[in-house]
């Protein structure tokens, strides 16, 4: 049985994590129903073929590039690293919020959690797919992406294991793997839930096979609950690796603006604060366009706009001991890193990611922006814009302005740096859409803890 923080989501005024007058039936109906028996829109029609047809781009764009090599991009010397790399990191970063709120909530015995989820673990590896590709694509010759791998080579060349490139693939891919396997055990309840209510026998099927022949005994619901804490134990530290071996691959480099040892929890916060903003921007159009309110309540848009304003402070003291250090080291080189950002070709790229990340979000210290779905949306997408901003920023800016000046160089994006960035958009929208359709975007059976005591005793 719960008790009364249960009921009342954990404190903070007394909130409730779900609305009253549920039952398991309702929840269970409402949800399901969404997949089984609502029918398909003309806006979800739209919408998934606008987004197909963009994904449908970042095909043409992929295949003109093997076909002609990475000289389509902007990249040159001094900036071999462009638009693959900033959105790169840009796409990770999104993807830590949905492992932050599954894995590391659950640990912490949050309840309010449960309505958010499942959509945020699917957003996490829609995310890393989207990231996955540009590292790829930026070998050059990607058919051999195997070399940074470990496998036997009698050369002892390649992969270099000091090399934190390769330790990317490490971490990205362990990553991958613990989420997916994370989000299809969380899955398996709601799985069978509608293998049973469907009644298309061909969808029945295809349901029941994914949910490997779940019954809801003891027996099944004692190693579920045990698998899944386990699972949780390990996505948890990944929330933490992953984006700290991604920043070595700046940080370990002898590039002004890139060797600084502030950059793994920097980069880490940083990906939170954009995960956090996406989980808003999918969180607040779902609950309105199915019906939602009240599963996805005031709390939930309250409480992730709160992890927002905390990530958004760290990131703000990244900033500033980036330009602290920059000044305090009397490095030269350091210095003028800084004083390039500030006032040299690209300041205003610089001066536009300050408003979008740290000037703006402060908003979020008032209620009534925390709580309108409106001004939420609108804050979250301008953080995610500026979250780019400073990945562009840190590869691009960086490696502009090299130790010589006869190094000195402009990156300009061609419409291929674009198509390729648009696509990954399209492709990222048009996977949100069909899991939206053909699965629970919300736990069933996580939801029905949340009902009063009173209403678990009716049951």
């Amino acid at each position: 049985m719960m008790d009364e923080q249960t009921q009342t989501g954990g404190g903070g005024r007394g909130a409730p994590v779900i609305e009253p007058g549920y039952s398991f039936a309702t929840i269970t109906d409402k949800i399901s129903a969404i997949v089984l028996t609502r029918p398909t829109s003309n806006g979800w029609l739209v919408g998934f073929g606008v987004f197909f047809l963009i994904t449908m781009l970042l095909l043409y764009a992929m295949g003109y590039l093997f076909v002609r090599g990475i000289g389509i991009w902007g990249v040159n010397i001094p900036i071999g690293w462009g638009f693959a790399i900033v959105n790169f990191v840009w796409w990770i970063g999104i993807g830590h919020a949905g492992t932050l709120i599954s894995a590391i909530l659950l640990l912490l015995r949050q309840p309010w959690r449960n309505s958010i989820n499942r959509f945020a673990e699917a957003m996490t590896l829609f995310a890393v797919a989207c990231a996955g590709m540009f590292p790829l694509l930026h070998l050059g010759r990607p058919w051999l992406f195997y070399w940074l791998f470990p496998y036997p080579n009698t050369m002892n060349y390649w992969p270099q294991f000091r090399s934190p490139l390769v330790w990317d693939v490490f971490a990205v891919s362990t990553y991958f793997t613990i989420s997916l396997v994370f989000w299809f055990i969380g899955l398996i309840p709601d799985l069978a839930t509608l293998r049973d209510r469907s009644a298309n026998r061909w969808a029945a099927i295809i349901y029941g096979i994914l949910a490997v022949g779940w019954r809801g005994s003891a027996r099944h619901w004692s190693r579920y609950e045990t698998a899944y804490l386990l699972l949780a134990g390990l996505a948890t530290p990944l929330v933490l690796s992953v984006h700290t071996v991604v920043s070595f691959d700046f940080a370990i480099s002898i590039v002004p603006g890139w060797h600084t040892t502030i950059f793994p929890p920097y980069f880490v916060a940083g990906a939170i604060y954009s995960g956090f903003a996406m989980v808003l921007m999918l969180a607040i159009p779902i609950r309105k366009i199915y019906g939602l309110e009240d599963f996805i309540t005031q709390r939930h848009l309250d409480n992730s706009a709160k992890v927002m304003l905390a990530t958004g402070l760290i990131v703000a003291y990244g900033y500033a001991m980036e330009a602290f250090m920059g000044w305090y080291s009397g490095n030269t080189y350091d210095a003028y890193t800084l004083w390039n950002r500030l006032h040299g070709p690209y300041a205003h790229v610089y001066w536009s990611l300050l408003t979008c990340n740290i000037f703006l979000p402060q908003l979020l210290w008032i209620r009534k922006f925390r709580t309108n779905p409106g001004l939420l949306f609108m804050v979250s997408s301008i953080v995610l814009i500026g979250m780019w901003l400073e990945r562009f920023v840190i590869v691009v800016v960086s490696l502009q302005r090299d130790f010589l000046t006869s190094s000195w160089g402009m990156y300009y994006p061609t419409r291929w740096d674009w198509m390729t960035f648009i696509g990954t958009l399209g492709f990222f929208l048009a996977a949100m859409f069909l899991f939206l359709r053909i699965l629970p975007m919300i736990s069933i059976f996580e939801m029905r803890t949340l009902l009063p005591q009173a209403e678990v005793k009716a049951e």
